[in-house]
């Protein structure tokens, strides 16, 4: 039996990051318990009237925030507050497919394209790494708002 996988991000402000990343990947901002969100409306500004309603103090209403797939096929991404800053490199990053099923210069002007996309959302460009015929069909390294590792690929 398999297992859906939910992935989480540590984060100093989870609405921003999980902002960024609903623009990177296409997803959505699930609407609050029991909220019908109207169709065009934000379900952000949804969650903030219901943690209002619900009482929750105004210095917790950025303690979580998570965005999913709206054709339910990817997993779900969960963004948590945490006190401490980024210390160290990634164990684990996201590898954005950007460029499936393209090769050589082709590829990679698609992957620089999505690259200038994201540069305006707000990640950083860290490194390109070219075409090797072995082992790679390129790929470019980033960064995310607080500093997370990830790769167009």
């Amino acid at each position: 039996m398999s297992r859906q996988v939910q992935i989480t991000f540590d984060a100093h402000d989870p609405k921003a990051l999980s902002t960024f990343w609903r623009d990177v990947l296409g997803y959505v901002h699930p609407a609050p318990p029991g909220v019908k969100v109207p169709d065009g409306a934000d379900p952000l500004a949804a969650w903030d009237e219901f943690l209002e309603r619900s009482g929750v103090p105004e210095e917790q209403r950025n303690m979580a925030s998570a965005i999913e797939d709206p054709d339910g096929v990817g997993p779900r991404v969960f963004f948590q507050r945490v006190p401490e800053g980024k210390a160290a490199k990634n164990r684990v990053h996201l590898d954005v497919r950007a460029a499936p099923g393209l090769e050589g210069d082709e590829r990679m002007a698609a992957l620089e394209a999505e690259c200038e996309r994201l540069l305006k959302l707000g990640a950083t460009r860290v490194r390109r790494h070219e075409p090797d015929d072995l082992m790679s069909g390129g790929f470019i390294v980033m960064l995310d708002p607080e500093g997370n590792e990830f790769c167009l690929d």
